[in-house]
């Protein structure tokens, strides 16, 4: 059995890797996407996402865990969207779905719940204010690249932390439970 201390640095080292991954990742995504050239963001992604689930402990429940956070942000970043209150410069896929790239965000998102952001797991208020200031001030963010714009700022930016003051816990608790069982 390995001491407490030979598991903490490899751990640590694992977070900040996860963590500048994800910083680049999305970077990638919001510049490329504000350039009109987003696939080049989610090769990107892609290509983080294989590291990650190369290097995971559990590779199918992280795999799992990309998918769902993937169909949770479609929904929800489709509500917004069409619902209009955020506005991408290449519009909506068939008119009602949240843009390809932002998904990938998503999956990106996905990968640090059990690395970078894994202290946030079991303590739901602590990811609700996390992801309710978090989340819009990553948007906001993407606003100032040129990746979205705000149609109706201040409604906007309370539905995103409202929202992801729900999707934060509601994703470390899934990540929590995927991880709890063998792949």
């Amino acid at each position: 059995m390995e001491s407490i201390a030979a598991v903490k640095p490899s751990w640590r080292n694992g977070a900040a890797i996860n963590f500048v991954l994800f910083q680049a990742g999305w970077l990638g995504c919001v510049l490329s996407a504000a350039r009109g050239q987003a696939w080049l963001g989610v090769l990107g992604v892609a290509a983080i996402g294989g590291w990650h689930l190369a290097h995971a402990a559990r590779p199918r429940a992280e795999a799992r865990l990309m998918l769902l956070a993937a169909l949770l942000g479609i929904v929800w970043e489709s509500v917004l969207a069409s619902g209009g209150w955020l506005v991408y410069p290449d519009g909506l896929a068939f008119g009602i779905l949240a843009p390809y790239w932002l998904v990938a965000m998503w999956v990106l998102f996905a990968t640090t719940l059990n690395a970078s952001l894994g202290w946030l797991r079991g303590k739901p208020w602590l990811a609700a204010a996390f992801g309710g200031v978090g989340g819009p001030l990553a948007f906001l963010a993407g606003e100032r690249l040129g990746a979205v714009a705000f149609a109706r700022p201040a409604a906007a930016t309370i539905a995103l932390a409202l929202g992801w003051a729900l999707l934060t816990p509601l994703l470390t608790a899934i990540a929590s439970r995927l991880s709890e069982h063998r792949p």
